[in-house]
């Protein structure tokens, strides 16, 4: 961190991003997730059928009688779902209708043992399952009950663990539905898919406040009722809404530069797929104050657009993806926030940068951030405006106090006005 106050007519001062951004504080998120129990029932072939009935293979999860109580949402994606082989895809239908009903000790589709899955897969489509459904908030975990007849796996016994009763869950849901439909009111009906992606990733930032200790921070309820959450229910809530909008939008989780395991998504805009970090979005959160004794952040753009929409290669300077779920290789810039805002710089382009300021000014706006194509060019403009100062060449008033930060991982700089 440093910090720059020169004694000219304008006073422009810096506040950098904490580079070593953090997570959502666990190492490993999945670890946070009970396994309750697995019991191995071996049975010898003498052993009766009335103690444990053949299972059966002729009924899929998707020809099962719908239950009586459903909380699965028909928007829900299927990134994860599709990556599955057509075996898992059978006990994903299982285990997605079981969570979704509040199921206990129902019967995994023995077809799938015929195609060679076994107990250890179990695991794996459990968290595919999670990472389509931010509906699912009140699942805890699971627990499974294997039979075998000597080293032979016969059949699979499957029960979500709740962390609540199915009539407080009834009553969240329609809170989450309520407030959901209370934001999605708010967008504009002929908005594309990057105008639904950028109003979700704004909507969540300034409603919701970065709180380890927040109540249920690991779920959407978290987002919606309390504003408050952690990376994981920021992701969701996300998703949630996107998929809502008929986006598709999945939830990530992997690592952060600090070994904390952190969540965020990947969305599908316009045909392509795009990372998005909500949590990192948020201002408040990542950026630190190095004026002691003033409260920069109220005076700071509560947003950071680094996050929008990026690709593989700038997602991994900060960020590493867990192999759980393969992810594609994200290469398209054109839904990225600072391509569509003609915020990204070549070059110092002089007549690029009034025109972004000067539209930001009709607007109304305090703030302007520009993002540069590589190291060369973010020197040229870092030195141009702020050591020669010719920021304030762009603003029309000559008194303007302006703070400006740096993000040197991403090659952005923020710059606003400030009455400090």
């Amino acid at each position: 961190m440093r910090r720059r106050r020169r004694n000219y007519p304008h006073i422009l001062w810096l506040v950098l991003f904490c580079v070593m951004l953090t997570g959502c504080a666990d190492p490993n998120i999945l670890d946070n997730i009970p396994r309750d129990f697995a019991l191995s029932w071996g049975m010898t072939e003498e052993d009766s059928e009335e103690d444990k009935g053949e299972p059966s293979s002729e009924a899929s999860s998707e020809e099962a009688e719908i239950p009586a109580v459903c909380f699965l949402m028909e928007e829900a994606g299927s990134f994860a779902h599709d990556s599955l082989s057509e075996a898992e895809q059978l006990w994903y239908h299982d285990m997605e209708r079981i969570l979704g009903s509040y199921g206990e000790e129902e019967e995994l589709n023995t077809e799938g043992f015929d195609a060679g899955l076994d107990e250890a897969d179990v695991d794996r489509i459990f968290q595919c399952v999670l990472s389509d459904h931010p509906e699912l908030f009140y699942v805890e975990g699971y627990s499974y009950t294997k039979y075998t007849r000597g080293d032979r796996l016969t059949s699979i016994e499957f029960s979500g663990t709740y962390n609540m009763d199915v009539d407080t869950a009834a009553v969240r849901s329609e809170e989450i539905l309520a407030a959901a439909e209370q934001i999605l009111a708010g967008i504009d009906g002929n908005a594309g898919e990057y105008e639904k992606v950028k109003y979700v990733y704004d909507t969540i930032i300034r409603n919701t406040d970065y709180d380890m200790n927040a109540p249920d921070n690991q779920n959407i309820y978290s987002v919606f009722i309390h504003h408050a959450s952690v990376c994981q229910g920021y992701a969701k809530a996300a998703q949630y809404l996107l998929n809502r909008l008929g986006v598709e939008c999945t939830l990530v989780l992997g690592l952060v530069e600090t070994g904390e395991g952190h969540a965020w998504n990947l969305v599908k805009v316009d045909g392509e797929y795009y990372y998005m970090d909500a949590t990192w979005g948020d201002v408040s959160y990542q950026m630190e104050d190095t004026r002691p004794g003033e409260d920069v952040h109220n005076a700071m753009p509560e947003i950071n657009y680094d996050y929008l929409n990026v690709t593989t290669e700038e997602l991994l300077r900060t960020h590493s993806i867990s192999d759980e779920i393969p992810m594609p290789v994200c290469t398209a810039v054109a839904a990225n926030y600072y391509v569509r805002e003609g915020a990204l710089f070549q070059s110092y382009d002089r007549e690029q940068m009034a025109a972004l300021f000067s539209g930001a000014a009709e607007r109304g706006k305090q703030d302007v951030t520009i993002k540069c194509a590589d190291t060369a060019c973010y020197e040229e403009i870092l030195h141009a405006l702020v050591e020669g100062q010719e920021i304030f060449d762009y603003l029309n008033d000559g008194e303007s106090r302006i703070a400006y930060a740096q993000n040197e991982k991403q090659l952005s700089l923020t710059f606003w006005v400030t009455n400090e």
